[in-house]
């Protein structure tokens, strides 16, 4: 079983806008964080990822934050999983261009072409925006770095990507009914191609979530939990569906995620229930019977300590803030990583 799979399922990956960059040499952008953006796109209260694919020529990226440059060639795909405000150009330094005003008339008018530069070396990308739920996509971004780089033209699966998606975009316009919903599903594909390559390219010491996927043991426990979170699961039950010892399964779950496999299974329950809670008219009773527990008043109190108000309270203040994702004095669960 696939445990990314599973996440990517609940937290309902989108895709968004997209346009097509094409900038000479020197160019330099900047690039706003993806809460400037937010507001402009269909899901106001979700999480926002950027991603840019390089179609021709190079450059770099810099995440604003903490000035390291990445440098970037064609066929390399770079997210910022966490949408952080970033430079991207190249050539000698220049001042920056502010892309805020040129993404806020993208978002609000659709697809188009963003061209600038000092008439040298030309440099392509395809840029978009991906909208997912911003609790449960936590428990797989919190161990991303702000700036993930692959390369997707050394196999061809990923040129076969690649050269769809290039296609759709440059052909939206005329590629009539569904077209945009094609953009999106590609996208989506090569957000989680994308995943899937810097997961395989983890150094074995690395610890958190995403080196947990690639572990035989903790990511066959991932996934049977992530499948089947209401099962009535115990150490014992889990361990014996994975194939390995209570003892070597909790061992593992401690490396990898800090945590206990049980105590892991609570929180996602609970993020599931919040994501229940604000995107459907279930009572709690019928939310906490979903998610895995047994009486209501047990499901409230788990809930209340995990967010730090009941369920129905919880319910009340997003439907006056018409944030689904936002709650008051939320303790966001622990995902492990270093």
């Amino acid at each position: 079983m696939d445990v990314l799979s599973e996440v990517l399922k609940a937290v309902k990956l989108d895709g968004a806008v997209f346009f097509n960059g094409e900038f000479s040499s020197p160019w330099c952008a900047r690039q706003p964080d993806a809460s400037t953006m937010a507001p402009y796109l269909p899901a106001r209260s979700k999480h926002v990822i950027v991603f840019h694919l390089v179609t021709e020529g190079r450059g770099y990226v810099r995440a604003e934050e903490n000035g390291r440059s990445v440098p970037l060639e064609t066929g390399d795909i770079v997210v910022l999983p966490h949408g952080d405000a970033h430079l991207m150009g190249n050539g000698p330094p220049i001042t920056p261009i502010d892309n805020t005003t040129i993404l806020r008339s993208v978002l609000a008018e659709g697809r188009m072409i963003s061209q600038f530069g000092g008439g040298g070396e030309l440099t392509k990308l395809i840029c978009g925006f991906l909208t997912c739920d911003s609790q449960l996509s936590h428990v797989f971004l919190a161990g991303l770095p702000s700036i993930v780089k692959v390369h997707i033209r050394d196999s061809p699966s990923g040129q076969w990507l690649e050269d769809n998606l290039r296609y759709s975009v440059d052909h939206a316009e005329a590629a009539g009914p569904g077209g945009a919903a094609v953009i999106a599903k590609l996208s989506e594909v090569l957000f989680v191609e994308t995943l899937r390559r810097y997961i395989a390219k983890l150094p074995p010491s690395h610890t958190g979530w995403l080196a947990g996927v690639r572990d035989p043991d903790v990511g066959k426990a991932l996934a049977v939990l992530h499948k089947q979170p209401a099962q009535p699961w115990t150490i014992a039950s889990l361990a014996n569906e994975v194939g390995v010892s209570r003892s070597v399964l909790a061992e593992r779950f401690r490396h990898y995620l800090s945590d206990t496999p049980m105590g892991y299974l609570t929180r996602w329950r609970l993020q599931l229930a919040a994501q229940v809670l604000a995107s459907t008219s279930k009572s709690v009773a019928e939310v906490g019977s979903d998610v895995g527990y047994e009486s209501e008043p047990s499901f409230n109190r788990a809930f209340k300590r995990q967010f730090g108000v009941p369920p129905a309270r919880f319910r009340s203040h997003i439907k006056r803030t018409h944030a689904p994702s936002v709650a008051p004095d939320q303790q966001t669960g622990r995902t492990a990583h270093r």
